[in-house]
């Protein structure tokens, strides 16, 4: 298992609604994270500042990149794209974190 951990930004005025898009996920996303490793997954909103810290499991980097591409990856973040900072390819504008401390 690996830990990840990453930032991201919403909007400032769109803290609600992406709330309720999380709280409204499809089944079918989170059957597709599933299916590519994923375990374990939160993400926590800073208000002040807008920003999400992301935190997931993982079995394996390989199999993780490859949800990236997949068709309901793309669609959400298609959806997603209206009310956080995104890339040109409508993916989440993201940075890693590196771990520096874990205790079990």
């Amino acid at each position: 298992m690996i830990r990840k951990g990453f930032i991201m930004k919403v909007y400032p005025d769109k803290h609600a609604e992406y709330e309720k898009r999380h709280h409204e996920i499809w089944p079918e996303m989170v059957d597709e994270l599933h299916r590519h490793g994923a375990s374990n997954y939160s993400i926590f909103l800073e208000k002040e500042t807008s920003t999400l810290f992301g935190y997931v499991e993982i079995e394996d980097e390989e199999k993780w990149s490859k949800m990236a591409s997949t068709d309901i990856n793309q669609k959400w973040w298609e959806y997603m794209e209206p009310v956080m900072e995104t890339n040109p390819d409508n993916s989440p504008v993201t940075i890693d974190l590196t771990e520096v401390f874990h205790m079990d």
